[in-house]
C-alpha cells in the first residue's frame, strides 16, 4: 500500500484508531528530489520497532485527523528507526501537505506495526523490479535485499526527470549493470518501454511494479502473457474507485454474532458496521491498504480492491469490506 503509499479516508468513519499503534518520534527529514523527503521514526525510548520485510508499509496517523500509508525504505530484521519517502502531492488533500508543511523533527505521533502486501517470492530465481516516480520505495528496499542475498534481480526507474528521481546518485552507484533509469524528457516525451524489458527477462522470472496506476495498467498489459503468479503489482490509488451505484443494497450478516445489518444503496459495508458501534479494523478505506480484509463465509461479493489477486477475488473466500459491492441479496462474514 505499500513508495510511499498515499492514500486517504475521504469517507465514512474517521481513520485514527487508537488500538495497537506505536508511539515514535521524528527524528530526521532529509530531501532526496524535488518536491521528496525523507523521513525517519523512532522510538521515543529508543527501543526496538516490530520487524518487516521489503514491501511492507506503515500507517502514519496525522495530528489533523488523516490517516496516509507508505513503504518502509530499507530493510532491516531487527530495526530500531521506520525510514519512509514521501512525494509533495500537487493535488494533495492534506496528507502530504500537512506533512511537508507541519511535521518537525521533534514532533511525535502514532504510526501502526508494519503490514505487507506485496512481499518479494523468497524463492524466485530472478526478480525484475519497475518502478515510476515514487513508487522506487518498496522497489528500492527490495533491491537492496536481493542485492544483500546475492539474487539475481534488475531494476527499471521511470522518472519525469532526474530532478524528479529520488536516490539518483544512490542508484547510479549501487550496481550500474542492473539498474536502469530512465527519463521521460531525455527520451522525447517517450515512456519506459515495459513491453521489451518484460520481453527479455528469462521464462522464470518473478516481476514487481508500483508506480503511478497509468505505469500499473501499461505494465499489467505488457506482463499479461506472463503466468499470473509471477506479476505482483501495488497500487497506491485505487485502480477505478466504485460508483455509488456498486455499493450497497443488501444484507450483511456476522457469522459469530448473528447480528444483521442493511447496506443501504450508495453505502460501503464499512460505514454502516463503524456507524452501528462494531468494533472493525479499517484504515485507507479506499481498498488499497488490506487493513479491513474479512472472510467470506457465504454470498458473491463484488471486488474493488487492488489488494487480492484476480485469483484470490475469483474464489470469494475474502474481501474488503471498505469498497465491496455484492451480486447476492445476503453477504455472511466470520465477524
Amino acid at each position: 500500500m505499500v513508495a510511499a503509499t498515499t492514500t486517504a479516508g475521504t469517507h465514512g468513519p474517521e481513520s485514527v484508531r487508537a488500538a495497537g499503534l506505536i508511539e515514535v518520534k521524528l527524528t530526521n527529514i532529509e530531501t532526496v528530489a524535488r518536491d521528496t523527503n525523507v523521513y525517519t521514526f523512532r522510538k521515543p525510548d529508543g527501543g526496538k520497532l516490530p520487524p518487516y520485510k521489503p514491501g511492507a508499509h506503515i500507517d502514519i496517523h496525522l495530528p489533523n485527523g488523516l490517516t496516509r500509508q507508505f513503504s518502509l525504505l530499507n530493510p532491516d530484521a531487527n530495526p530500531e528507526s521506520y525510514i519512509v519517502a514521501i512525494k509533495l502531492d500537487a493535488a494533495s488533500r492534506g496528507g502530504s501537505r500537512y506533512i511537508f508543511d507541519e511535521l518537525k523533527v521533534g514532533h511525535t505521533l502514532k504510526i501502526s506495526a508494519p503490514r505487507n502486501n506485496f512481499p518479494l517470492v523468497e524463492n524466485a530465481e530472478r526478480v525484475v523490479l519497475f518502478a515510476g516516480g515514487i513508487g522506487i520505495t518498496p522497489i528500492w528496499c527490495m533491491a537492496q535485499e536481493l542485492a544483500a542475498q546475492n539474487r539475481p534481480w534488475e531494476l527499471y526507474y521511470s522518472c519525469r526527470s532526474r530532478a524528479d528521481t529520488a536516490f539518483l546518485a544512490t542508484l547510479e552507484k549501487f550496481a550500474p549493470e542492473r539498474v536502469h533509469l530512465h527519463f521521460d524528457d531525455e527520451a522525447d516525451g517517450k515512456f519506459l518501454d515495459l513491453a521489451a524489458a518484460i520481453a527479455a527477462a528469462p521464462a522464470n522470472a518473478h516481476f514487481y511494479c508500483c508506480g503511478p496506476n497509468p505505469m500499473l495498467k501499461a505494465f499489467e498489459a505488457a506482463a499479461a502473457t506472463r503466468p499470473r503468479a509471477h506479476v505482483h503489482v501495488e497500487y497506491f490509488t485505487p485502480k477505478e474507485e466504485a460508483k455509488a451505484d456498486e455499493l450497497g443494497g443488501f444484507w450483511v450478516e456476522l457469522a459469530r454474532s448473528g447480528e444483521e445489518y442493511f447496506i443501504p444503496p450508495g453505502r460501503k459495508v464499512l460505514e454502516v458496521l463503524f456507524e452501528a458501534g462494531v468494533d472493525v479494523d479499517y484504515s485507507c478505506e479506499l481498498g488499497i491498504c488490506g487493513e479491513c480484509v474479512t472472510r467470506v463465509i457465504s454470498g458473491e461479493p463484488i471486488h474493488h480492491d487492488a489488494v487480492l489477486s484476480e485469483e484470490e477475488q475469483a474464489t470469494n473466500e475474502k474481501v474488503m469490506i471498505c469498497c465491496c459491492g455484492c451480486k447476492s441479496e445476503r453477504l455472511v462474514l466470520d465477524m
